[in-house]
């Protein structure tokens, strides 16, 4: 289940290239972070081997403290090379193909998005959706903008650990509104579809 976290076809690249913030072993960092997010999430360890794992955790924390930086000089959420643009908050994503009105992409919710019963967690879904639908919005040369409203009907399950496929559509656009869907199937099942709503920036608005 970790094949996606390690690779991405394309990606947002028509925001610039920022593939060497972070530096070379970003990737394997972001990579590492993932899986220990599963491990944490799967495990049931004894007491003794938690103490010690919160112990070593502690120190990389405190080792990378040291560095810290105002948000515009920090490489997550900017690394537009990799799966979720190297935020580890995000669902890791891998885009496949991109147009300025088209995004087509894959995903596998591994054992941190669970939810219960195999099932992805509800709220991951809305995650996902707004992080494409907001991309694509702001995409094609177009101002940025903000998500007004997002509404996401589930269909069915949405399984962990399954290659599953996003189709996003930028559907129309009145003024300072775009109007956005997406949907996420598996296999030939719509587990669950959405639409967006998103505002272009007025001048000055953060």
């Amino acid at each position: 289940m970790t094949g996606d976290h390690d690779r991405q076809q394309d990606s947002w690249s028509h925001l610039g290239p920022m593939a060497n913030r972070g530096g070379a072993g970003y990737p394997d960092l972001l990579t590492q972070v993932r899986r220990l997010q599963d491990a944490v999430v799967g495990a049931s360890a004894p007491n003794e081997t938690i103490v010690a794992v919160a112990r070593h955790l502690s120190e990389i924390a405190s080792e990378l403290e040291q560095y810290e930086v105002p948000e515009a000089q920090a490489p997550v959420g900017t690394r537009t090379d990799l799966p979720g643009r190297g935020h580890p908050f995000l669902v890791p994503h891998v885009v496949d193909s991109w147009t300025d009105s088209r995004v087509e992409a894959h995903v596998t919710f591994t054992r941190f998005y669970l939810g219960g019963n195999g099932a992805a967690h509800g709220g991951a879904l809305p995650l996902l959706f707004d992080e494409v639908l907001g991309r694509l919005s702001s995409g094609g040369g177009r101002k940025v903008a903000r998500t007004a409203y997002l509404h996401v009907n589930y269909r069915h399950i949405t399984p962990i650990g399954r290659r599953l496929e996003l189709e996003a559509t930028f559907d129309r656009e009145e003024g300072r509104k775009r109007y956005i869907s997406a949907r996420l199937r598996d296999g030939d099942v719509v587990v669950a579809d959405a639409d967006g709503l998103f505002v272009e920036l007025r001048p000055g608005q953060p």
